[in-house]
């Protein structure tokens, strides 16, 4: 780490942990991840006037190689600590050797600890959240060794909402993206829209880069309708310009739960985008560890079919 990020994450330590607390965050080392060497570190990140908290695992796992980067979003009324154990995306990192990056919504930007997918402000390029959490981003891959071929971002709810509009405004930092319960971007406009897109699904609005994209939703999910799934679904292959429309379409059994794979391929036979229907799943991260919110111990650990997706999909020149 360079001296540069030493006075961003230690020299101002107070300020990060004063921060933290207002935000409800634990500063509990994870003892597993700490003996082997791993870093698990707070940071506070300033763009456009607003500061971001942000937690940052580093594993220390190194295969000589620039490694990949993942930005996971939290959903509502959670936090970076919190995702982080429900996710267990740590693990996967310690094992795999990849960054991963958790930035914390502040209450003052609202009043649950959501991002604000659902204001226009905050869904185009160089603007509000959109932009904060770009830069972030990109901060962090000019601070460590990161692969810029392989920088993703997944979210949840209302995480997943944001991970989608970044997939959309920015396919030249973001290489895939994983969305698990969460709403198409440009579904809402307003509060109201947003909760009736929840209620019932709504169609997303905007232009569709060609951005691989892996959908989770249960299909009895009571706070965001399963429907929103296969709009976020259409609407990115609707940025593949149609080549992926007929979709292979497999039932299996993960650890107790039916769920409903379709795959749909590009030119190369690779799969462009990938839609889980978890049967009788409800609002919850699949396969997840029961030490965070909002999860669901049944079903495919998504957060492992989300690195395989990803890994599969690193971004080549002439993606953008």
């Amino acid at each position: 780490m360079n001296s540069f990020l030493d006075r961003l994450v230690h020299g101002a330590r107070h300020l990060a942990e004063r921060a933290l607390r207002g935000l409800g965050l634990s500063r509990a080392p994870d003892v597993a991840h700490e003996a082997a060497g791993d870093e698990w570190a707070d940071g506070l990140f300033a763009h456009q006037h607003r500061s971001l908290a942000f937690k940052l695992f580093v594993p220390q796992r190194n295969t000589g190689r620039r490694r990949p980067l993942v930005l996971m979003l939290h959903g509502c009324n959670q936090n970076p600590d919190d995702f982080a154990a429900g996710t267990q995306m740590n693990r996967l990192a310690h094992a795999h050797g990849f960054l991963v990056l958790y930035p914390a919504q502040t209450r003052h930007a609202n009043a649950h600890r959501c991002w604000n997918w659902f204001k226009p402000q905050h869904q185009q390029r160089d603007r509000g959240e959109p932009a904060l959490l770009a830069a972030l981003t990109r901060f962090v891959m000019s601070q460590h060794d990161v692969d810029p071929a392989r920088v993703y971002v997944a979210g949840l709810s209302a995480g997943g909402a944001m991970a989608d509009i970044l997939g959309r405004a920015y396919p030249d930092i973001f290489a895939a993206v994983g969305i698990h319960s969460g709403v198409p971007a440009g579904a809402a406009s307003d509060i109201a829209s947003a909760l009736g897109a929840m209620k019932a699904g709504r169609v997303g609005a905007g232009p569709r880069p060609r951005m691989p994209t892996i959908v989770f939703h249960g299909d009895a999910d009571q706070v965001v309708h399963p429907r929103n799934g296969e709009h976020v679904v259409a609407a990115a292959l609707a940025g593949h310009g149609g080549e992926s429309s007929a979709g292979a379409s497999r039932t299996q059994s993960f650890n107790g739960r039916d769920v409903t794979r379709r795959t749909y391929p590009d030119a190369r036979g690779r799969a462009a985008v990938e839609h889980w229907l978890l049967h009788d799943g409800g609002h919850a991260w699949a396969g997840g560890s029961p030490e965070g919110s909002f999860t669901d111990p049944a079903g495919p650990d998504a957060s492992a079919e989300m690195l395989r997706f990803f890994l599969d999909h690193p971004r080549s020149a002439n993606t953008v």
